[in-house]
């Protein structure tokens, strides 16, 4: 036996009821539903504005109210309790990782500290150590060269041009300085002294400098040149570094008497005091000896000042301590 026609109303969604079905037709201008707080609710496909419902086809009885969404307000608390749900954790998340790396970082910093093995560090040491021993094992023409370019070194700007007249032999400090000079360096002790005496181009100038390789370590070097720039150690005219009079040559009679200006650097990465004064050729005596640098100030009318002595010793110093460091650098570089 066949099974039983659909009802009408499921054939032809249009027509009305039959007898006895229960159904409750919502006409097809409701399609468009409003929420309690009577804003439309979109349906799938775009739809003109909600008409006004007609009324009840049957007398007393209202139109029941049909919604197939949830009212914004659900939506949006909703959206915000399930968005509040994933960025918590993940902002908890990141930040953990934050503090983690910044404390992994922190501790392998502070451990290489405690142990000592940063390698910047140690290439330090090892470039202090090694600048120790260059007294020994570095040709004497590479730490006092035979010629010393002074491009803009002189008065005014003016190019100086140093030569070589005479090599000390490597010796310790005994009789090198003055007594007062000799006690303030004795806290970094006294290893080995190499000095060279030079004259300019004109020959009537005559400057010794001085490379004191001492016997301290990195920390008694910088307490060192913090006590010379403190006292004014290296401005005093009683701590004047002595020069090296060599027989035979234009400074042969540059003593203690004919010293006019001086200058004393005290190195912190390397234990080496450079040094260097300068005189007159011609042996003259000078009675008012000035620190290179006030003798070099725009001004200066003293004798030393005029003649160009502070520049001379100055220099001299620096090129030679130039020179110094990049000897250094080449003995402590690694093979690539």
């Amino acid at each position: 036996m066949p099974p039983p026609p659909p009802a009408a109303s499921a054939r032809f969604p249009d027509a009305p009821p039959a007898p006895g079905d229960r159904r409750t037709t919502v006409p097809a201008e409701s399609a468009a539903e409003t929420t309690r707080r009577l804003r439309p609710i979109p349906a799938e496909a775009p739809a003109p504005p909600p008409a006004p419902a007609p009324p009840s086809e049957t007398p007393g009885v209202e139109r029941p109210f049909v919604s197939f969404g949830r009212p914004e307000t659900y939506d949006d608390s909703v959206r915000v309790r399930r968005r509040s749900g994933r960025t918590r954790p993940r902002t908890l998340a990141a930040a953990a990782c934050v503090v983690l790396g910044l404390g992994l970082i922190g501790g392998a910093v502070t451990g290489s500290w405690l142990t000592g093995d940063s390698s910047a560090g140690t290439d330090a040491r090892s470039e202090f150590a090694a600048a120790g021993e260059l007294w020994h094992s570095v040709p004497v023409d590479q730490l006092f060269p035979p010629t010393v370019q002074g491009e803009g070194a002189g008065p005014g700007g003016a190019d100086r041009t140093w030569t070589r007249v005479a090599v000390a032999p490597d010796t310790g400090c005994a009789n090198a300085f003055d007594p007062l000079l000799r006690k303030a360096l004795a806290p970094v002790g006294c290893l080995r002294l190499l000095r060279a005496t030079y004259t300019d181009a004109t020959r009537s100038l005559v400057t010794t400098v001085g490379l004191l390789f001492t016997k301290a370590d990195a920390t008694a070097m910088t307490s060192l040149k913090a006590r010379f720039q403190k006292e004014g150690l290296d401005r005093r005219t009683d701590l004047m570094p002595r020069p090296y009079a060599a027989e035979g040559t234009v400074a042969a009679g540059f003593g203690d008497e004919q010293r006019a200006s001086w200058t004393v650097s005290v190195l912190t990465d390397a234990p080496v005091v450079v040094y260097a004064v300068s005189g007159f050729a011609d042996g003259r005596a000078v009675t008012d000896p000035q620190p290179a640098q006030d003798a070099m100030k725009s001004g200066a009318t003293t004798a030393p000042a005029q003649a160009g002595l502070g520049h001379d010793a100055q220099g001299l110093a620096d090129r030679v301590e130039r020179g110094f460091r990049k000897t250094v650098t080449s003995a402590t570089e690694k093979p690539s």
